[in-house]
This record gives structure tokens, sequence and C-alpha cells, in this order.
């Protein structure tokens, strides 16, 4: 992998660059970071040390936007885990290259592989869908490895959502036979249909956190309510501490 620029912001050393820049390579592993994951973090210490040991930290929220810009004074792009989902599974496509989606029900998996098969007809395409737990067993862990790296994808998606997702990818990155490991939660079921990602429009105003909130209030307040309130104190105490 090429080296990549990054920007420091809140302890995070995040991805400031474009996603033309990424290159896969052998176990990279691309996590996102937002208001939300960084606040779970802040409590959660196997998931602080799953982000900061990413190759690659993309800024997945307005909010760590306004951070950079609030701290720094330096302008990064938000880069959404459905714009790298749909950026590599172009470059899988002109390449003939080849992904694995782990994790989400055998459904949406099954709606993800119909959707593949017409927009992008040169990846080879595996899946698998994990028990749905909190914990994976020692049996269990090393069976959905094998099936992994016996097909040995070019990319990894991995979607159980965060902080658990990170956490089994940072756990397992060297045991897994693949170019690039990417967690991308919810973007499974934007892709396969089963949620609607908010429109074009309320991407381009930074407002995508509202869309998904007025479609979800009852499962979103917290994340973008309590925890944006909390995100904005603890901006607001880095910036008088004099920490970026």
């Amino acid at each position: 992998m090429n080296k990549v620029s990054n920007i420091n912001c809140l302890g995070y050393s995040i991805f400031n660059g474009r996603l033309e820049d990424i290159e896969i390579g052998n176990n990279v592993l691309v996590n996102t970071i937002n208001q939300y994951s960084y606040c779970i973090a802040e409590k959660d210490e196997l998931f602080k040390e799953a982000l900061k040991n990413s190759d690659i930290l993309l800024p997945d929220g307005i909010a760590i936007v306004h951070a950079s810009k609030f701290l720094n004074g330096t302008k990064i792009k938000k880069i959404a885990g459905a714009d790298i989902h749909n950026f590599l599974l172009q470059k899988l496509n002109e390449e003939n290259g080849s992904c694995f989606y782990f994790g989400a029900s055998e459904s949406t998996l099954a709606k993800i592989e119909e959707r593949l098969k017409q927009e992008f007809p040169n990846i080879r395409f595996k899946s698998y869908s994990p028990p749905f737990k909190s914990k994976f067993s020692n049996e269990e862990n090393s069976e959905m490895i094998h099936v992994i790296n016996e097909f040995n994808p070019d990319v990894l998606f991995v979607g159980m959502t965060a902080p658990k997702q990170e956490k089994w990818a940072y756990d397992n990155k060297n045991k897994l036979k693949t170019g690039l490991i990417c967690s991308i939660g919810a973007v499974f079921d934007f892709y396969a249909g089963t949620v609607q990602r908010p429109g074009k429009i309320w991407v381009a105003l930074g407002l995508e956190w509202l869309g998904r909130l007025l479609k979800e209030p009852r499962r979103m307040w917290r994340r973008y309510i309590v925890y944006g309130f909390i995100f904005l104190n603890k901006m607001v105490v880095a910036k008088l501490t004099g920490r970026n």
C-alpha cells in the first residue's frame, strides 16, 4: 500500500486523501470513525485499540469533519462506508477481482448477491452469515476464518455493526488471507435495499445523519442526539486544553 495522507484529530490518525490512494495490499485494515464510534471507544479500550491500529481510518461522519476544522483548521472530506464500498466494487469489477461479505442474514446476503450480479458481473463473490451472538466460540471463529481464507478474496467486507465488527477484524487480521479488510456495518443493508440510505441531497448538505434520524428516530436518537452533545462537549474540552 502506498503511503497515504492522514491528519491527527482527537488522538486518531484519520485519512485525508482520495479513495484512489488506497491500494489493495496484504490484509490492509480499513475502518471508519464518527461521533458515535469515537464516544463508544472512549469507554471501550479494545474498540479504541482497533480503531487506532487501522491502516486506513475514514472520516465517516460530518462531526469528524467539523472537529478537524475546529481543532486543526484542516478541511477534510467525509467518506462514508457506502462510499468506499462503491469505490471498491467498481475497482474489483474493472480488475475481475473478488470480494467476500461476512455478516448480515442469509436473506440480506442473497439480495446483495442478486444486485452484484446485475451491476458488477465481473466480480467473484462469496458470503457467510455468522451466528447472531455477541461472541463467537473458538470453533465457530476457526470455521469462519477457514471459509474466508479458502476463497482468498481481494476484499473482505465485514458487516456486524460497531464495535463488534471492528474488534473482530482487528483480532483476526493476521489470521485472514485477503487483500483488504473493510468494516462497513449498515452498508450491507443499504446495498441490499433492506434499509434506505438518505438521498444524495441529504449527503451533499452534510445532513445524512438527519435523514437517518428522521427515518428511524427510535433507533437513532441516542446515536445522533445524545452522543452528538457528548461529542460536542469533548471537542470543546479538547480545544480549551490544546489537544488536537
